[in-house]
């Protein structure tokens, strides 16, 4: 399978920084940041749908904007671009999230994509009210996804620990949107192979991943399934590799210490198993942030989220997607500081690249910006699935 390049739309705000430099940084340094209104969103949709990117993530959080609502109105701005909707499944009614996905799938025009986010931040989960532990959280999603795939084509009922409906589904029925569910824990893994379309796996060293794709490949054999796989990444591409170097010491060369230690602590008091990974591929340490070849670990310091990102010229990031591919990883979500500017760097000198490589057809092939795109996921492959819900 080719790769599939999504990027990332910033509706929390974007700007040139990993986090706000402390005072007294040196001068000239550009630290404003960009509000997440809808005119700067659809520049950087505008500008990925246009390079010829599958799609871009609309995240879910606190501090964003709402992803249903960004991705409707970014639908009505673009032409091609995908938009992966990222939500947490214990915040809202599976029935009523297949009735909100249906409507999302039309007004778009078929192009919406869902990103389920079961969540690992117990701060953020205890302000949205979801005060279940991680494991249990995973074992509502498991439900909830039941009964979503159910609805798009039932009435489907299910009486089980989280969810107890009857008749549950929509009216007019959509064209079902390919399911991406990530994680890393072994709950997390279990889900995705008896339910998601695409298992996110947080980015880590090529081998590392590369394990977690077998494993989760198995699991979903035996439950008479195939998924795929992807990740997130970072990226600093350049034309040559000391000038990517340079934008990303930058990013980290005035980062507050105390704020590093803070951060770094919520981290290993995470409950997510991949934040607490993220963390520990520096330890905190700022001297030694290259931790494999082109593979810099500087967001995670501050960052909550993927803390790898792929640094070097335009020839050595595709190198690096080249070793995750062959991992395994066909979906890649990216993004840089800002988005904006980043999403050109990479889409004029890393896509190139990797079309010269034929790992990723366009832009004028089956899907490039000129013809139709791809699934992003195989056709699901039900044999042996777990008979939770009954359809009538």
């Amino acid at each position: 399978m080719s790769l599939q390049l999504y990027w990332f739309i910033p509706a929390h705000g974007d700007g040139r920084e990993v986090a706000r430099p402390r005072a007294g940084g040196p001068p000239g340094v550009a630290t404003l940041r960009r509000d997440p209104d809808i005119d700067y969103l659809s520049q950087v949709a505008g500008a990925v749908d246009r390079l010829g990117f599958a799609g871009a993530l609309v995240p879910f959080g606190i501090f964003c904007e709402d992803p249903w609502l960004v991705a409707a109105a970014l639908s009505q701005r673009t032409a091609r671009l995908r938009f992966m909707v990222a939500f947490r499944p214990g915040l809202l009614s599976p029935t009523l999230a297949a009735q909100m996905s249906a409507t999302c799938q039309r007004i778009s025009g078929g192009r919406l994509l869902l990103n389920v986010v079961v969540g690992g931040d117990p701060e953020e989960q205890h302000r949205y009210g979801d005060w279940l532990a991680h494991d249990q959280r995973y074992a509502r999603a498991d439900e909830f996804l039941a009964v979503l795939r159910g609805a798009w084509s039932g009435p489907v009922d299910l009486d089980g620990e989280h969810y107890r409906v009857a008749g549950a589904t929509v009216m007019r029925r959509p064209d079902p949107p390919p399911i991406f569910l990530g994680g890393s824990s072994a709950a997390a893994q279990r889900v995705a192979a008896h339910r998601a379309d695409v298992f996110l796996t947080w980015a880590e060293l090529p081998a590392q991943t590369g394990s977690l794709v077998a494993g989760v490949r198995a699991l979903a054999a035996e439950a008479g399934r195939e998924i795929a796989f992807g990740t997130r990444f970072h990226v600093i591409s350049r034309d040559t590799s000391e000038q990517a170097w340079a934008v990303a010491d930058a990013m980290t060369a005035n980062l507050d210490p105390a704020l590093v230690a803070r951060t770094q602590e919520r981290f290993r008091r995470s409950d997510s198993e991949g934040q607490r990974r993220m963390a520990a591929l520096h330890g905190g340490r700022t001297d030694r942030l290259e931790i494999y070849p082109n593979v810099w670990a500087g967001y995670g310091l501050v960052r909550q989220g993927p803390g790898i990102t792929l640094v070097g010229s335009h020839d050595e990031v595709a190198d690096r997607i080249a070793e995750y591919h062959a991992q395994g990883l066909d979906h890649l979500i990216l993004s840089g500081q800002p988005h904006l500017e980043e999403a050109y760097w990479f889409g004029e000198g890393v896509m190139p690249a990797l079309r010269r490589r034929g790992l990723l057809v366009g832009p004028d092939g089956p899907d490039g910006p000129d013809g139709d795109r791809p699934d992003p996921a195989p056709p699901h492959r039900r044999a042996g699935q777990r008979p939770e819900v009954s359809v009538r």
